[in-house]
């Protein structure tokens, strides 16, 4: 059961892919993507159950379905579901339907790369899994051809390239590492390594880690590798911009913690731990200086991500059943509301013409019922109850604490703090000063419901935290013995 449902995930969006290349229109070509993002979705939900079962290999043991890497498939599920509502309403403004077939085709396979980045057992097959998203992805944020956007994919895939050598290299020595215990060739599973990782060489797999580390950490965008995320997260399409923060960052961001688990096998875990959170709160602190400062409205979410994959490593780092409770809370939060973020932004930008914050004035009064559904966003971005990020954010520093670093701890309140003023401070111009004279373009009600779809259950998530999935994260913290020890 498990094998069909994973591969209706993973052949979704690949028959939408190859359907919207044979038929080559843009009203068919979406209609294909947003029934590929329903099954994909479908499909995602008992899977995530049935993964509590145990771990499962297939394909001579490359691809694995486990509950790790479900959890990351099952939050880029509901991602690629709620942008392809959105792209539907949104891609329509652009007045491209002559290339628009193009777009799905490759939305499509962007999905699916992810998707594959999420079961694959293998280190080796992991690594071209996320360079095949950065390979796919590079063309969707350039997808406008202006002048910014062409300038944004070549910078997303240059630097991002040069993060993914230095991750292959870390492949390669921890490879070699395990080749002193495992003879000199082996198949490279993250469970081959992991029953490995205490006979093998500490200070190789310190720099193994270390080179994994800032290779997908570039991917992730923790500072200071971060500078591709906010051109490429700003000049993509609204919703390519959801999809690679809200789902593109959690499968980088796995690949980090599955190694995470080898460097605790091999007993240094404590230094790799202390430079995760040193990551996360170098990237809570770029976040906040320039969420502070920011002037453009999309840059003001590509800088969040920066953020909050902050606080999502620095749940790893911190460790223990709490810290990865709440790291995997928070991505499941952060998918939602960052959805939510960038639709809002898409919206009032399409509709005032700008993309500049000093220019989009009056959002309240224009657009009362959306306006509304953007600025609880911003409120929950933020952290604040009673919205998801605040519970997972709550239980991430309660980890800091039981685990010994107070000192990140600290340093993570008072910077929330002061993104909760900053960032809303933005919002309030926007919403509250003289409305510009510029006239509002109206709003497809297909760029508003996800919106709705979005924020329901961010609040839920927010007053009620079901016992269900606490029980399921508390079963991944344990599947992830290194990092639930």
């Amino acid at each position: 059961m498990a094998g069909t449902l994973l591969l209706i995930l993973m052949l979704a969006p690949a028959v939408a892919a190859l359907g919207c290349i044979l038929f080559r229109q843009a009203h068919i070509a979406e209609w294909l993507n947003l029934g590929a993002a329903v099954v994909s979705f479908v499909a995602a939900i008992p899977l995530a159950v049935l993964s509590a079962g145990g771990p499962r290999h297939y394909w001579a043991n490359y691809i694995l379905i486990d509950m790790p890497g479900v959890w990351i498939a099952l939050c880029a599920a509901i991602v690629y579901l709620l942008a392809s509502i959105y792209a539907i309403g949104y891609m329509r403004l652009l007045s491209e339907d002559e290339k628009l077939w193009g777009f799905y085709a490759l939305f499509a396979l962007f999905a699916l790369t992810i998707f594959a980045c999420a079961v694959m057992n293998d280190a080796g097959l992991y690594w071209i899994a996320v360079e095949l998203t950065t390979l796919v992805s590079t063309f969707l944020v350039g997808f406008e051809r202006a002048a910014e956007s062409i300038e944004a994919a070549w910078k997303y895939i240059i630097i991002v390239s040069a993060g993914i050598s230095l991750a292959l290299l870390g492949t390669v020595l921890f490879y070699w590492s395990g080749s002193f215990v495992l003879g000199p060739t082996y198949q490279m599973t993250w469970d081959v390594l992991r029953e490995a990782a205490p006979k093998m060489n500490p200070q190789l797999v310190t720099l193994s880690f270390l080179l994994v580390l800032v290779g997908y950490g570039t991917k992730v965008g923790l500072a200071p590798m971060h500078t591709w995320l906010p051109d490429a997260h700003s000049e993509s399409p609204a919703p390519i911009s959801a999809m690679l923060s809200g789902a593109l960052l959690n499968a980088a961001m796995l690949g980090i913690v599955r190694y995470l688990v080898i460097a605790d096998g091999a007993g240094v875990g404590p230094l790799a731990r202390t430079t995760l959170v040193a990551f996360g709160i170098a990237s809570l602190l770029i976040g906040t200086l320039f969420i502070v400062r920011q002037n453009g409205v999309k840059r003001l979410m590509a800088y969040s991500s920066v953020e909050h994959m902050g606080v999502i490593a620095l749940g790893f780092g911190f460790g223990g059943p709490l810290g990865v409770i709440g790291a995997l809370y928070h991505m499941l939060n952060h998918s939602l509301n960052k959805s939510l973020m960038f639709f809002g932004a898409g919206n009032v930008m399409r509709s005032l013409g700008s993309k500049d914050i000093s220019n989009l004035r009056g959002v309240w009064n224009r657009f009362p019922v959306q306006g509304a559904l953007w600025l609880a966003g911003a409120v929950a971005i933020t952290g604040a109850p009673p919205f998801g990020l605040f519970l997972s954010e709550f239980v991430i520093l309660r980890a800091g604490l039981i685990q010994s670093f107070a000192w990140a701890v600290y340093i993570m309140l008072v910077l929330l703090i002061v993104i909760f003023v900053g960032f809303l401070n933005h919002f309030r111009a926007m919403y509250f000063e003289a409305e510009g004279r510029q006239a509002a373009a109206p709003i497809s009600a297909w760029c508003v419901a996800p919106m709705w779809l979005s924020l329901i259950p961010l609040l839920i998530l927010g007053l009620w935290w079901p016992h269900a999935i606490w029980d399921h994260l508390m079963a991944i913290a344990q599947v992830l013995a290194g990092a639930g020890s």
